[in-house]
C-alpha cells in the first residue's frame, strides 16, 4: 500500500470456574462460530468483543487457548493474534507469559466511558442504519456498473479511490466517506444519493465511537479497489457483492464494539 497511509503476568495457577456457570469453553459455545472468509478479522473481533462485553469470561479469567479459539472461529492464529492485540490496545485483555500464562480478560474499570458510549448510541437504531446503508450502497454500485460511467465520471471515481489510498490515518474516514458519496452520486439517482448522504452521517456518528484499526483499513482498501474495478468493468453482480461484503465488515465491527 502506497504513500503515508497507516502502514507504517500472573504467577498463580489458573482455574476455570466450576459449578453452574460451566467451563469457559462451554460458556462460549453459543457465541463463537466459524467466520466467513471475506471479513475474517472483523467478524472474529466482533465475536470476541461480544464474549467480553457479555461477561461470558469474567474479569481476571483466561480466554481459551489460541489454538482452541482459532479452531472455533475458523481463522489462522496470526489473524487471531491481531484480534487479541486490538483487545489489548483497548484495555480489555492482558497477555501474560509463563507456565500459567495466556490472555486474561481485565476488569471493566471505565464505567464513566461505558455510560458515555451508551448515551451516544441510545437514540440510534444501529441495525436499521446498517441495513439501509447496505441496501443503498449495493444498489448504487450495481447501477454504476450496469449503466456505465463517462470518462469524466470514471476519473472522479478513480480520484476518490486514490484519495483513500494516500490518506493519513487521521483523514481516512473523511476520504472514505467521499469515495462512497461519489459512488452514490454517480449512480444516476439523486434521490438515492440524498438518502445515502443522510444514512452516511448516521453511520459516521457510530464509527466515531470505535477505534481506527489498521488491519481493518487495509482490508477495506482492498475492497474499495475491487469495488471500483468491478464498476469500471461493468460487472454489476460483482460490484453489488463486493459492496455487500464491504458493508458486512463494517457492520461486524460496529456490532462488536457497540451492541
Amino acid at each position: 500500500m502506497a504513500g503515508n497511509l497507516w502502514l507504517g503476568r500472573g504467577r498463580g495457577r489458573v482455574r476455570e470456574e466450576s459449578g453452574s456457570a460451566g467451563s469457559v469453553t462451554d460458556r462460549l459455545a453459543p457465541v463463537l462460530r466459524p467466520v466467513r472468509a471475506g471479513n475474517g478479522f472483523e467478524e472474529a473481533l466482533e465475536q470476541i468483543l461480544q464474549v467480553v462485553r457479555l461477561g461470558l469470561v469474567a474479569g481476571g479469567e483466561r480466554l481459551p487457548a489460541e489454538r482452541e479459539l482459532a479452531r472455533r472461529l475458523g481463522i489462522s492464529r496470526v489473524t487471531l493474534r491481531e484480534v487479541l492485540r486490538v483487545l489489548q490496545d483497548q484495555g480489555l485483555v492482558q497477555a501474560r507469559r509463563g507456565r500459567y500464562g495466556g490472555t486474561f480478560v481485565l476488569p471493566r474499570a471505565d464505567a464513566a466511558g461505558e455510560d458515555e458510549l451508551r448515551r451516544r448510541v441510545a437514540g440510534v437504531d444501529i441495525e436499521d442504519v446498517l441495513r439501509f446503508r447496505e441496501v443503498l450502497e449495493t444498489g448504487a454500485a450495481g447501477l454504476c456498473a450496469a449503466h456505465g460511467l463517462t470518462g469524466a465520471q470514471e476519473a472522479r471515481l478513480r480520484g476518490a479511490l486514490a484519495g483513500t489510498r494516500d490518506a493519513p490515518l487521521g483523514q481516512y474516514r473523511r476520504r472514505d466517506t467521499m469515495l462512497h458519496l461519489t459512488l452514490a452520486e454517480l449512480c444516476g439517482s439523486p434521490a438515492l444519493a440524498a438518502q445515502y448522504a443522510a444514512v452516511r452521517a448516521s453511520l459516521n456518528d457510530l464509527l466515531d465511537c470505535i477505534p481506527l484499526l489498521v488491519r481493518n483499513l487495509e482490508h477495506s482498501q482492498r475492497q474499495h479497489a475491487a469495488l471500483v474495478g468491478a464498476v469500471l468493468d461493468g460487472d454489476a453482480d460483482g460490484a453489488r457483492e463486493i459492496a455487500r461484503e464491504h458493508c458486512a465488515g463494517t457492520a461486524a465491527l460496529l456490532r462488536g464494539f457497540l451492541t
